[in-house]
Protein backbone atom coordinates (compact mmCIF):
# COMPACT_ATOMS: atom_id res chain seq x y z
CA UNK A 1 0.00 0.00 0.00
CA UNK A 2 1.13 3.40 -0.96
CA UNK A 3 0.88 5.85 2.31
CA UNK A 4 0.12 9.29 1.23
CA UNK A 5 0.98 12.15 3.10
CA UNK A 6 -0.79 14.72 4.24
CA UNK A 7 0.48 19.03 3.84
CA UNK A 8 1.56 18.88 7.10
CA UNK A 9 3.48 15.32 7.22
CA UNK A 10 5.03 16.95 4.14
CA UNK A 11 6.45 19.98 5.91
CA UNK A 12 7.55 17.96 8.74
CA UNK A 13 9.71 15.85 6.09
CA UNK A 14 10.80 18.70 4.71
CA UNK A 15 12.29 20.05 8.30
CA UNK A 16 13.83 16.94 8.40
CA UNK A 17 15.17 16.76 4.90
CA UNK A 18 16.90 20.03 5.22
CA UNK A 19 18.72 18.62 8.50
CA UNK A 20 19.86 15.99 6.01
CA UNK A 21 20.92 18.04 3.29
CA UNK A 22 23.53 20.48 5.70
CA UNK A 23 24.66 17.25 7.48
CA UNK A 24 25.54 15.49 4.12
CA UNK A 25 26.91 18.14 2.29
CA UNK A 26 29.50 18.83 5.29
CA UNK A 27 30.12 15.11 5.17
CA UNK A 28 30.95 15.71 1.81
CA UNK A 29 33.05 18.61 2.69
CA UNK A 30 34.63 16.64 5.39
CA UNK A 31 35.91 13.63 2.90
CA UNK A 32 39.68 13.97 1.75
CA UNK A 33 42.82 12.03 1.81
CA UNK A 34 43.80 10.87 5.26
CA UNK A 35 40.21 10.82 6.93
CA UNK A 36 38.60 7.45 7.38
CA UNK A 37 35.21 6.22 6.56
CA UNK A 38 34.33 5.88 10.89
CA UNK A 39 35.72 9.68 11.11
CA UNK A 40 32.68 10.43 8.79
CA UNK A 41 30.40 8.23 9.96
CA UNK A 42 31.04 9.43 13.76
CA UNK A 43 30.87 13.34 12.56
CA UNK A 44 27.41 12.58 10.59
CA UNK A 45 25.68 11.20 13.83
CA UNK A 46 26.91 13.93 15.94
CA UNK A 47 25.38 16.74 13.37
CA UNK A 48 22.49 14.99 13.24
CA UNK A 49 21.62 14.60 16.92
CA UNK A 50 22.90 18.42 18.03
CA UNK A 51 20.53 19.34 14.77
CA UNK A 52 17.50 17.92 16.65
CA UNK A 53 17.27 14.41 14.45
CA UNK A 54 17.96 10.86 14.59
CA UNK A 55 20.06 9.07 12.58
CA UNK A 56 17.78 7.33 10.33
CA UNK A 57 19.82 4.04 9.63
CA UNK A 58 20.43 3.17 13.23
CA UNK A 59 16.42 2.27 13.70
CA UNK A 60 16.92 -0.34 10.86
CA UNK A 61 17.02 -4.13 12.46
CA UNK A 62 21.00 -5.11 13.18
CA UNK A 63 22.68 -1.82 11.16
CA UNK A 64 24.56 0.21 13.96
CA UNK A 65 25.86 3.04 11.99
CA UNK A 66 24.83 6.45 10.82
CA UNK A 67 25.79 6.51 6.89
CA UNK A 68 26.33 3.97 4.26
CA UNK A 69 29.78 4.49 2.56
CA UNK A 70 30.20 3.15 -1.26
CA UNK A 71 33.87 3.37 -1.54
CA UNK A 72 35.49 3.10 -5.21
CA UNK A 73 33.18 -0.07 -6.26
CA UNK A 74 31.26 -0.41 -3.37
CA UNK A 75 27.36 0.08 -4.68
CA UNK A 76 25.16 0.50 -1.93
CA UNK A 77 25.09 -0.52 2.08
CA UNK A 78 28.76 -0.14 2.73
CA UNK A 79 29.72 -0.51 6.06
CA UNK A 80 31.74 2.04 7.65
CA UNK A 81 35.25 0.53 8.54
CA UNK A 82 38.94 2.28 9.41
CA UNK A 83 39.72 2.67 5.39
CA UNK A 84 41.40 6.47 5.18
CA UNK A 85 40.45 7.84 2.06
CA UNK A 86 43.11 8.22 -0.71
CA UNK A 87 43.49 10.71 -3.52
CA UNK A 88 41.30 9.89 -6.37
CA UNK A 89 38.95 7.45 -4.40
CA UNK A 90 35.48 7.69 -5.53
CA UNK A 91 33.04 7.57 -2.24
CA UNK A 92 29.83 7.90 -2.14
CA UNK A 93 27.79 8.62 1.25
CA UNK A 94 24.33 7.65 1.98
CA UNK A 95 22.30 9.08 5.15
CA UNK A 96 19.28 9.34 6.73
CA UNK A 97 17.70 11.22 9.11
CA UNK A 98 14.18 10.80 11.46
CA UNK A 99 12.42 13.39 12.59
CA UNK A 100 9.35 13.56 14.14
CA UNK A 101 8.20 10.22 13.23
CA UNK A 102 9.30 10.41 9.69
CA UNK A 103 12.36 9.76 7.20
CA UNK A 104 14.27 11.24 4.55
CA UNK A 105 17.32 9.77 2.88
CA UNK A 106 20.00 10.97 0.62
CA UNK A 107 23.16 10.62 -0.94
CA UNK A 108 25.80 11.94 -2.79
CA UNK A 109 28.95 10.54 -4.78
CA UNK A 110 32.38 12.78 -5.05
CA UNK A 111 36.41 11.67 -6.28
CA UNK A 112 38.74 12.96 -3.48
CA UNK A 113 40.97 15.27 -4.38
CA UNK A 114 43.97 17.53 -2.64
CA UNK A 115 45.16 20.68 -3.35
CA UNK A 116 48.73 19.48 -3.35
CA UNK A 117 49.40 18.97 -6.83
CA UNK A 118 52.17 16.82 -6.44
CA UNK A 119 49.34 13.97 -5.12
CA UNK A 120 46.90 14.59 -7.65
CA UNK A 121 45.44 11.58 -9.61
CA UNK A 122 46.16 12.39 -13.30
CA UNK A 123 45.38 9.10 -15.18
CA UNK A 124 41.97 9.16 -14.58
CA UNK A 125 40.26 11.95 -13.55
CA UNK A 126 38.94 13.02 -16.41
CA UNK A 127 36.55 9.60 -16.74
CA UNK A 128 35.52 9.46 -12.89
CA UNK A 129 34.78 13.72 -13.25
CA UNK A 130 32.31 12.40 -16.71
CA UNK A 131 30.90 9.41 -14.73
CA UNK A 132 29.79 11.46 -11.77
CA UNK A 133 28.37 14.09 -13.65
CA UNK A 134 26.32 11.24 -15.83
CA UNK A 135 25.35 10.21 -12.43
CA UNK A 136 24.21 13.90 -11.24
CA UNK A 137 22.58 14.37 -14.53
CA UNK A 138 20.26 11.10 -14.52
CA UNK A 139 18.84 12.16 -10.95
CA UNK A 140 18.05 15.39 -12.03
CA UNK A 141 16.17 13.86 -14.53
CA UNK A 142 14.41 11.36 -12.87
CA UNK A 143 13.23 13.99 -10.37
CA UNK A 144 11.97 15.85 -13.53
CA UNK A 145 10.04 13.76 -14.40
CA UNK A 146 8.59 13.02 -11.05
CA UNK A 147 5.29 15.26 -12.07
CA UNK A 148 1.32 14.76 -11.30
CA UNK A 149 0.30 12.11 -14.43
CA UNK A 150 3.18 10.52 -14.64
CA UNK A 151 3.86 6.79 -13.49
CA UNK A 152 7.08 5.74 -11.83
CA UNK A 153 8.34 4.55 -14.96
CA UNK A 154 8.59 7.60 -16.34
CA UNK A 155 11.32 8.35 -13.38
CA UNK A 156 13.09 4.53 -14.33
CA UNK A 157 13.19 5.49 -17.63
CA UNK A 158 14.43 9.73 -17.77
CA UNK A 159 17.38 8.01 -15.25
CA UNK A 160 18.22 4.56 -17.37
CA UNK A 161 18.19 6.98 -20.55
CA UNK A 162 21.09 9.17 -19.39
CA UNK A 163 23.15 6.14 -17.73
CA UNK A 164 22.94 4.41 -21.32
CA UNK A 165 23.85 7.18 -23.37
CA UNK A 166 27.00 7.42 -21.90
CA UNK A 167 27.74 3.88 -21.85
CA UNK A 168 27.46 2.89 -18.00
CA UNK A 169 25.18 0.34 -16.54
CA UNK A 170 21.81 1.10 -14.05
CA UNK A 171 22.46 -1.83 -11.24
CA UNK A 172 18.68 -2.78 -11.88
CA UNK A 173 18.80 -5.46 -8.87
CA UNK A 174 18.68 -2.39 -6.53
CA UNK A 175 16.04 0.82 -6.61
CA UNK A 176 14.60 3.34 -4.92
CA UNK A 177 11.60 3.43 -2.89
CA UNK A 178 8.66 5.37 -1.11
CA UNK A 179 9.46 7.12 2.31
CA UNK A 180 7.88 8.44 5.22
CA UNK A 181 7.23 6.75 8.71
CA UNK A 182 9.01 4.18 7.52
CA UNK A 183 12.56 4.46 5.22
CA UNK A 184 11.62 2.38 2.82
CA UNK A 185 8.13 2.38 1.77
CA UNK A 186 6.15 1.17 -1.03
CA UNK A 187 6.41 1.75 -4.14
CA UNK A 188 10.03 0.48 -5.99
CA UNK A 189 11.60 2.86 -8.17
CA UNK A 190 13.70 1.50 -10.52
CA UNK A 191 16.08 3.13 -12.11
CA UNK A 192 15.25 1.37 -15.49
CA UNK A 193 12.04 0.45 -17.33
CA UNK A 194 11.24 -2.97 -17.34
CA UNK A 195 7.73 -2.99 -18.05
CA UNK A 196 5.23 -0.99 -19.96
CA UNK A 197 4.79 2.33 -18.13
CA UNK A 198 1.18 1.54 -17.50
CA UNK A 199 1.99 -0.96 -15.34
CA UNK A 200 3.98 1.45 -12.89
CA UNK A 201 2.90 3.02 -10.49
CA UNK A 202 0.52 6.14 -10.72
CA UNK A 203 2.03 9.15 -9.23
CA UNK A 204 0.06 10.92 -6.58
CA UNK A 205 -0.44 13.96 -4.95
CA UNK A 206 0.99 13.30 -1.06
CA UNK A 207 3.61 10.61 -2.37
CA UNK A 208 7.43 10.67 -0.89
CA UNK A 209 9.93 8.58 -2.77
CA UNK A 210 13.53 8.30 -2.77
CA UNK A 211 14.56 8.49 -6.18
CA UNK A 212 18.30 6.81 -6.45
CA UNK A 213 20.50 6.53 -9.30
CA UNK A 214 22.80 3.75 -8.84
CA UNK A 215 24.87 2.35 -12.01
CA UNK A 216 28.31 0.91 -12.73
CA UNK A 217 31.10 2.23 -14.68
CA UNK A 218 31.52 -1.38 -15.63
CA UNK A 219 28.41 -4.11 -15.94
CA UNK A 220 25.48 -4.06 -13.42
CA UNK A 221 26.54 -7.43 -11.95
CA UNK A 222 26.39 -7.17 -8.28
CA UNK A 223 27.49 -8.91 -5.28
CA UNK A 224 27.70 -9.26 -1.40
CA UNK A 225 31.70 -8.53 -0.36
CA UNK A 226 32.24 -10.28 2.67
CA UNK A 227 30.42 -11.31 6.11
CA UNK A 228 29.20 -7.89 7.32
CA UNK A 229 25.75 -8.80 5.27
CA UNK A 230 25.38 -5.55 3.89
CA UNK A 231 28.26 -4.34 1.70
CA UNK A 232 27.21 -4.78 -2.25
CA UNK A 233 30.35 -4.63 -4.43
CA UNK A 234 30.62 -4.68 -7.66
CA UNK A 235 31.04 -8.02 -9.20
CA UNK A 236 33.97 -6.66 -12.03
CA UNK A 237 35.36 -4.53 -9.67
CA UNK A 238 34.54 -1.55 -11.66
CA UNK A 239 33.55 2.10 -10.41
CA UNK A 240 30.22 2.52 -8.53
CA UNK A 241 27.92 5.77 -8.07
CA UNK A 242 25.12 6.76 -6.36
CA UNK A 243 22.62 9.71 -6.30
CA UNK A 244 19.72 10.10 -4.24
CA UNK A 245 16.96 12.51 -3.28
CA UNK A 246 13.83 12.64 -1.36
CA UNK A 247 11.05 13.92 -3.78
CA UNK A 248 7.37 14.57 -3.13
CA UNK A 249 4.70 14.65 -5.46
CA UNK A 250 3.04 18.17 -5.59
CA UNK A 251 0.52 19.96 -7.31
CA UNK A 252 3.43 22.39 -7.85
CA UNK A 253 5.88 19.31 -9.53
CA UNK A 254 8.60 17.10 -7.97
CA UNK A 255 9.06 19.43 -4.51
CA UNK A 256 13.17 17.98 -3.60
CA UNK A 257 12.45 17.62 0.72
CA UNK A 258 16.44 16.81 1.04
CA UNK A 259 17.43 20.80 0.48
CA UNK A 260 19.13 23.41 2.30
Amino acid sequence: MINIKTKEEIEIMREGGRILAEVLFTLIESVRPGVSELDIDKLAETLILKAGGEPAFKRVKDYKNTICVSTNDVVVHGVPTDYTFKEGDVVGIDCGVYYKGFNTDMAETLRVSTENEGLRTKNSSNEIDRFLETGMKALQAGINAAHLGNRVGHISRAIQSIVDKEGYSVVKSLVGHGIGQNLHEEPDVPGYLSQSLDKTSELRQGMAIAIEAIYNMGKDDVIYSNSDGWTIKTKDQSLSGLFERTVAITKEGPLILTKK
